[in-house]
């Protein structure tokens, strides 16, 4: 679902499993003629290959409705993002669990091992290969770790601006 939904509705998709997820689920579902719509019926339309062209103008127009409703609610989807990363990382701190390290070892290995092997040639990246689509969810999960651990660059931004009135 994330794929097509992420090429289709990014800000929706963004939201979805956050904490506004249900303002994005009522917004798509609303554009796929769900009544009651969760994130299974809605993947399970998005990922059916019968959706209609209507069905995808509905969803681009959900897409920008929801883009006003969120201007209009004064939220932001940057400071969304960034809530979200500082609740994982106050879990983290008073956790103390070594799981989300293992994790962000794996996947930033993980992607530079399969960079090595293409670079090497002991792994083919052509085409519509698997193998592409695992360098494309490890790219973007490595991206993830690093604001994760070392914040994101919007947040480097401000505090650039906050030190530049001082």
């Amino acid at each position: 679902m994330g794929d097509i939904l992420a090429k289709l509705a990014p800000t929706a998709a963004a939201l979805i499993g956050g904490p506004l997820g249900g303002l994005a689920v009522e917004a798509i579902g609303s554009a796929l003629g769900i009544s009651n719509a969760t994130q299974d019926s809605i993947k399970e339309v998005l990922t059916s290959g019968t959706m209609t062209p209507e069905q995808i103008a509905a969803i681009k127009q959900a897409e920008g409705n929801l883009k006003v409703k969120m201007r209009e609610l004064d939220i932001k989807l940057e400071e969304v993002q960034a809530a979200d990363r500082a609740s994982a990382r106050q879990m983290l701190a008073e956790s103390g669990s070594w799981v989300p390290a293992a994790l962000s070892v794996v996947t930033v290995g993980g992607f530079f091992v399969l960079l090595l092997g293409a670079a090497t040639g002991h792994f083919e990246l052509t085409g519509d290969d698997i193998m592409m689509l695992l360098l494309g969810v490890l790219a973007r999960e490595t991206a993830s770790v690093y604001q994760f651990w070392l914040g994101s660059s919007s947040g480097s931004r401000q505090k650039t601006e906050l030190m530049g009135r001082k």
